[in-house]
């Protein structure tokens, strides 16, 4: 059987269009059809139903699904086995710039005996999506609940702070109390609808009344900067690890949140019986550098109960 025409199926059974499961392989829509297609043929059942809305699956398609993962994960693992000695960590940070990133180098600095690869996704749906596939080893991410048949350990409370520009009636503060900010407007454009971060921001809105406005075209991080130095009434959040520079002329200001600190909850996930050396490594790093949150600080309610219970992992 096509490994490949494998992939193929479960790509668009998750993602539910061709044309996205064309984006997540990294091939054309033609060749991602081409190759269900020839599965179909080869298994004599149709298992999809074409739609306006894109394709789902029938119940051929449906009873096939859990046994091709099952196939791509046994192939995953032939692999690791093998390689698992000289590949390098392939760990998942989301973003570069982000306080992942930074955590996964603060390790790559405590141990550069360890052959590691930072990659990046779009978010906690398709960390877990890969590290079931066996095409990452570990993920940092933010888990909205326990992800099935994947370990996983609080890594990092990161406390939030605002920025804003030199007209900003914040501005010049060395803190700025939670109730003070939610006075004024977030922008945070591109908060994608249904992502863990969409997530958290409607918690903490819900909680303390922040008026987040994710609306508006998502032109970049640079793009965003150069919007509140010239605004007096918006502010974004941002990571206090995040890296982040701009122009001298902009004078943009970095204040911390305080009474209380929200706090962005990073997760370290992984897929039990990955061998990689360097996993279990990584997973001690992260034991060893987790810090309690302190009392004035907040997370999200399924966090808190967590927390509470002494869970720091499940």
């Amino acid at each position: 059987m096509n490994f490949e025409a494998l992939r193929a199926f479960v790509a668009v059974a998750e993602e539910g269009q061709f044309r996205l499961a064309a984006g997540r392989l990294g091939i054309s829509q033609q060749a991602v059809s081409k190759r269900v297609a020839g599965l179909e043929g080869e298994l004599g059942v149709v298992l999809f139903e074409r739609v306006a809305a894109g394709a789902t699956l029938t119940v051929d398609g449906r009873t096939f699904l859990p046994r091709a993962k099952a196939v791509l994960s046994a192939v995953a693992d032939a692999v690791e086995s093998v390689q698992r000695e000289t590949r390098p960590l392939r760990v998942d940070v989301l973003g570069r710039r982000l306080a992942a990133a930074e955590l996964f180098r603060e390790f790559h600095r405590a141990h550069r005996d360890v052959p590691m690869e930072m990659l990046t996704s779009s978010g906690a749906a398709e960390t877990l999506r890969e590290l079931r596939a066996g095409a990452v080893d570990a993920g940092f991410t933010y888990l909205r609940e326990p992800p099935e048949g994947l370990k996983h350990l609080y890594a990092y409370l990161e406390p939030l702070q605002i920025v804003v520009g030199p007209g900003h009636p914040l501005a010049g503060r060395r803190e700025a109390r939670l109730a003070e900010v939610a006075e004024h407007r977030a922008w945070v454009p591109g908060i994608r609808r249904g992502s863990e971060w969409e997530g958290f921001y409607a918690e903490l809105s819900a909680e303390f009344g922040v008026d987040v406005d994710p609306t508006g075209p998502n032109f970049g991080l640079e793009a965003l900067l150069d919007t509140l130095a010239e605004s007096r009434t918006l502010f974004t959040f941002v990571g206090e690890k995040i890296r982040i520079a701009w122009p001298e002329r902009h004078d943009l200001q970095r204040i911390p949140v305080v009474e209380p600190v929200p706090c962005y909850p990073w997760s370290l996930v992984w897929r039990p019986g990955t061998g990689h050396r360097g996993l279990a490594e990584l997973v001690a790093f992260v034991r060893r550098g987790w810090a309690s949150p302190a009392a004035a600080s907040w997370v999200p309610e399924h966090v808190r109960r967590d927390l509470v219970r002494g869970a720091r992992s499940a």
